[in-house]
């Protein structure tokens, strides 16, 4: 039963690392910058209606 929740706080912990690290560098921005242009690319595609 130990085992079994020293597991769990080990995951935990190493989830809350993950999501500090990805905060205190702004990866989340960082990976949206970098797919912007792919987004644009499929968003350009788009059929539009264009009447009004």
């Amino acid at each position: 039963m130990i085992k079994a929740i020293l597991i769990v706080a080990g995951v935990a912990v190493g989830l809350f690392a993950l999501s500090f690290l990805v905060y205190f560098f702004n990866l989340d921005m960082k990976l949206t910058a970098a797919l912007a242009p792919l987004f644009e690319k499929h968003y350009d595609k788009i059929d539009r209606d264009k009447h009004l």
